[in-house]
């Protein structure tokens, strides 16, 4: 059964901005689910219409049964929501985030000091539970959002960047934290997400989004399997990409070729035997090469076969774009 049924959402904002263009995914019950996309992409749009804080221009979505439009409170009932801003209390402690929480949802008494004790110790709070959250480290602090969205024991939560702004072992840590989580509170989760490690090692399925549309959907491995042999990618010493394009496009060894500033990227089948090849090439055309690396398909391969775009210099872009727009 699906616990989330998106069905072609679109949504444009004020002059002709159209974050959502006719957006479709479903979320079965019980997975982690990823929304993968650059910054820009329309993913944290989608989750505001899933939780009902936006509405869309036209499309349906249902989530845990309800109809986002017609059941709006029956959907917040069932749904836990960790917004990319922390809504904790700075000055108040973990345990009474927690506990005023509970109570906005209707909980009291017992029942709720008992599920503000157990969520305080599945996310290793325990110890801090009666400390001020402003002396808590951001990891900690975004750990408690989380607790937040779950105090009331939701059946589907959603996570908009869980672990943006935390630093690598923070974030590996809360990966761990929330793979625990889904399975202890018996959880849909719907993540999004613009770091291409954080959706492989989460999600069991995932949409890559771009530019308001999806444009690929499956599991992480099932995407990287569709693409054909290993990724080679050349830094170019005088940034004559157009030309090294062309020069590796017409070698038989490769299926396809891009180019990104000072960055070629070519697929080939075997990365081994078709490297001294490329480089032959484009010595011959006098094309200096800084460094070649060769690896298996990741999910930004993925990205680039299906947009023809490179993700980081998309998802800068998306930064630069929403800082311009503020």
């Amino acid at each position: 059964m699906d616990a989330i049924v998106v069905d072609a959402l679109r949504k444009t904002y004020a002059g002709d901005v159209r974050a959502l263009d006719s957006v479709s995914f479903a979320v079965r019950e019980g997975e982690i689910f990823g929304l993968l996309g650059p910054n820009g992409a329309g993913k944290s749009t989608t989750v505001r219409v899933l939780v009902t804080l936006t509405e869309p221009d036209a499309g349906r979505a249902e989530v845990a049964g309800h109809d986002v439009l017609r059941e709006p409170g029956a959907v917040r009932q069932a749904i836990g929501y960790v917004p990319q801003q922390s809504g904790f209390d700075r000055e108040a402690t973990g345990r009474e985030n927690l506990i005023l929480q509970g109570r906005v949802h209707g909980m009291r008494g017992e029942s709720l000091q008992r599920r503000a004790a157990e969520l305080l110790e599945r996310l290793g709070l325990a110890d801090a539970a009666d400390r001020i959250v402003r002396t808590y480290s951001g990891g900690m602090k975004r750990r408690l959002d989380i607790g937040l969205g779950l105090i009331h024991r939701p059946s589907v939560l959603f996570l908009d960047e869980p672990t943006t702004g935390l630093d690598p072992q923070a974030r590996a840590g809360m990966w761990k934290e929330l793979e625990r989580l889904a399975e202890r509170e018996s959880l849909t989760v719907l993540l999004t997400t613009h770091y291409l490690e954080e959706a492989d090692q989460l999600a069991d399925r995932l949409a890559i989004v771009s530019r308001g549309r999806v444009v690929a959907e499956g599991t992480p491995e099932a995407l990287k399997r569709e693409l054909r042999g290993d990724a080679v990618t050349l830094e170019l010493d005088d940034g004559r990409c157009e030309d090294a394009e062309r020069t590796v496009r017409a070698l038989a060894e490769v299926h396809e070729a891009a180019s990104d500033g000072s960055t070629l990227r070519a697929r080939v089948e075997n990365g081994g035997r078709a490297v001294p090849g490329i480089l032959a090439a484009l010595e011959a055309g006098g094309i200096p090469v800084a460094s070649v690396t060769v690896s298996r398909p990741s999910l930004d391969d993925v990205y680039l076969a299906v947009t023809g775009r490179d993700f980081k210099s998309e998802d800068e872009s998306g930064i630069l774009e929403g800082a311009a727009a503020r």
